[in-house]
């Protein structure tokens, strides 16, 4: 092949550590043997700087005259471009790979997010879905115990005792109003014509009057005073039953409840007594 003075300075700088130079009548650069490692020091760079000079004189003269530089391959370069080629190759497959990888990626990239989307709707749908049900259920339980409430009352002792299923209602009375009504009046049905069941009755009768429900008290503290029992809470409960008698408008029922107070309870404290004679002002007893 025929090149340029450039080109062969550059090859001859890139060979010259390893091989003999020859320029005798036809200039011939052929491979020889290896030769001893050369240490560069500067006298050592300014001869091969001559002797790259020479080389590229000798070729212009050759080039001018017409007559082609011939040059031996080096089968070492040779397989060296081979190994190039086949990495460039690979490095192309790889670049190709690497692209692809991306494009993958970015592809994987979206749909994770759309499915984090999909997970916060589904997250917020099955909040939204609990939250119905509780409050569903909510309400459910609260239909049960308004049933419970307000559905007929029967016999039943959790206790077994008519005392133990008193005090029991009673202690429930104070924390919830309307369950302990209605487990004063459990304990009236189950357990009829007992100390228990007037007991119960007062009791009731205050819920009510206190829930404004005099006509309710009346009928309650009624219940409990019949047969005028002797009992510690009878005398403070007639003077109740004829208060509720004066706001239901039943001045002549009070009247008759107050007469009553003075002849089974009158020996009574002494506050009773005022409290009777104010009821009676109240209510115009002759």
């Amino acid at each position: 092949m025929t090149l340029s003075p450039n080109t062969l300075r550059i090859v001859a700088l890139a060979a010259v550590s390893s091989a003999a130079l020859a320029v005798a009548g036809t200039v011939v650069i052929a491979q020889t043997a290896p030769l001893e490692p050369v240490q560069w020091d500067r006298r050592a760079l300014d001869r091969l700087d001559r002797n790259v000079r020479r080389l590229e004189r000798a070729l212009t003269q050759r080039n001018a005259a017409g007559q082609p530089v011939l040059l031996e391959p080096d089968p070492e370069t040779i397989a060296l471009q081979g190994q190039t080629q086949i990495l460039d190759r690979r490095l192309g497959d790889m670049e190709a790979t690497v692209q692809r990888v991306n494009a993958d990626l970015e592809r994987l990239t979206f749909a994770v997010d759309e499915a984090r989307e999909d997970n916060a709707a589904l997250r917020r749908r099955l909040s939204d879905a609990e939250r119905r049900i509780a409050e569903m259920e909510r309400a459910a339980a609260a239909a049960r115990e308004e049933a419970a409430l307000n559905g007929p009352i029967t016999a039943n002792s959790p206790t077994g005792d008519a005392a133990q299923d008193l005090a029991a209602a009673v202690t429930l009375s104070r924390t919830d109003a309307r369950r302990g009504a209605r487990a004063l009046e459990t304990v009236v049905v189950t357990w009829p014509d007992t100390p228990q069941a007037r007991e119960a009755n007062v009791r009731l009768g205050d819920l009510r009057a206190a829930a404004d429900d005099d006509a309710g008290a009346v009928q309650a503290y009624a219940a409990a005073l019949q047969g005028w029992p002797r009992a510690g809470w009878a005398a403070e409960t007639t003077l109740k039953l004829a208060e509720g008698l004066i706001v239901t408008d039943r001045r002549t029922q009070a009247c008759a409840a107050l007469g009553e107070f003075t002849r089974r309870y009158g020996e009574g404290a002494a506050a009773l007594r005022t409290r009777a004679t104010q009821l009676r002002t109240r209510a115009q007893c002759g």
